[in-house]
């Protein structure tokens, strides 16, 4: 029998680590098949990890210890915090976690701090910072135009930016913007409203509506952005994936001094029609590789919506792998066509 034994410095942690009737060392035990106990004595309260396997009981140690850490920067542990700490350390990338510092992007008009979850998450504002492109390609639910838009009310709270530029491109998705009621503001605001939700939860209606008179937030569809050059701004292109090359060219050539733009989509969500070329995917492999523009990658483990998003994401990925793998075995092998015997210059 294999034993780790986690000193905590007060009850308190304690509980939180174990969760409502012992929810979260359950997942980790259940996980790494290990037992986890509270044991108390004269000194203090500890959590000891027991396990046939060494391996396991180490995996499952660091998972407490992360908790451990985190306990002190939060009220409650969620089963997803719990999840993303055993999916991290199972995939050997445990040691990852110590870059989630408690660092706050800004906080919010109800006083909520918003921090990056994840140490993918934690990457990309890390991009955000130091570049001034950065194309952000994931699935949903990873916080991509979230953070997004964070960082972009910090640069202009700290006067690094006199605005905001908001964009997406109006696709529809099933239905035609001339079927919705209403004049063309009317009609775009539904493309938009994620944005103004972002935009509402870290500013305030009231803040927000005097932002957008002053011309200090500014909302619009991507064709609105054709012949302008945007100075001093912070420009954000959300759903980027359903952005054509040419709209995309268009929109990264915007960009004026002291300006940075960041470009979220998923590449899995493209509402153009078929046979039509996403401008993401096609950004992302031009400029791969040029300086001060960065290119990061979500992955499922990034998600941080409802723990089933994660599992529909993964669904739906094996399901376009087995897809594209029998295609592969239909498509008929090529033809090459034998090459005559002796040469043909003779017969002439």
């Amino acid at each position: 029998m294999n034993r780790k034994i986690i000193r905590m410095e007060h009850a308190g942690a304690t509980a939180k680590i174990f969760g409502s009737f012992d929810s979260n060392v359950r997942l980790i035990e259940n996980h790494f098949s290990v037992i986890i106990r509270n044991r108390e004595s004269e000194t203090g309260d500890s959590i000891v990890i027991d396990g046939e396997n060494a391996a396991q009981v180490d995996s499952a140690a660091q998972c407490i210890e992360y908790l451990h850490g985190l306990s002190s920067k939060t009220d409650v542990l969620t089963d997803q915090s719990v999840q993303y700490a055993i999916d991290m350390v199972s995939a050997g990338e445990g040691s990852s976690l110590a870059e989630l510092g408690d660092e706050c992007i800004c906080v919010t008009t109800r006083g909520k701090p918003i921090k990056a979850k994840t140490v993918g998450q934690r990457q990309y504002v890390d991009s955000i910072r130091k570049n001034t492109i950065v194309l952000g390609v994931g699935p949903a639910g990873t916080g991509k135009t979230f953070l997004a838009v964070a960082m972009a009310v910090r640069a202009l709270r700290e006067k690094q930016v006199n605005r905001i530029i908001l964009t997406r491109p109006a696709i529809e998705a099933g239905e035609k913007l001339g079927f919705l009621p209403g004049d063309l503001q009317s009609k775009i605001d539904p493309y938009l409203r994620p944005l103004y939700d972002a935009l509402y939860e870290m500013m305030g209606a009231e803040n927000y509506q005097k932002a957008i008179e002053k011309g200090t937030i500014e909302i619009a569809p991507l064709a609105y952005m054709r012949g302008r050059t945007l100075d001093d701004s912070f420009i954000i292109l959300d759903e980027a994936q359903n952005a054509t090359p040419e709209q995309m060219k268009m929109f990264l050539t915007r960009l004026g001094f002291n300006s940075k733009a960041v470009v979220t989509g998923d590449l899995t969500q493209t509402d153009l029609p078929r046979g039509q070329k996403s401008g993401l995917a096609t950004a992302v492999k031009i400029l791969t590789g040029i300086e001060d523009i960065g290119i990061h990658y979500f992955n499922e483990r990034d998600v941080v919506r409802h723990r089933l998003v994660q599992k529909i994401i993964q669904a739906y990925e094996k399901y376009d792998r087995e897809l594209a793998r029998k295609e592969a075995e239909r498509r008929p092998a090529p033809k090459f066509r034998a090459e005559r015997s002796g040469n043909n210059n003779n017969n002439r």
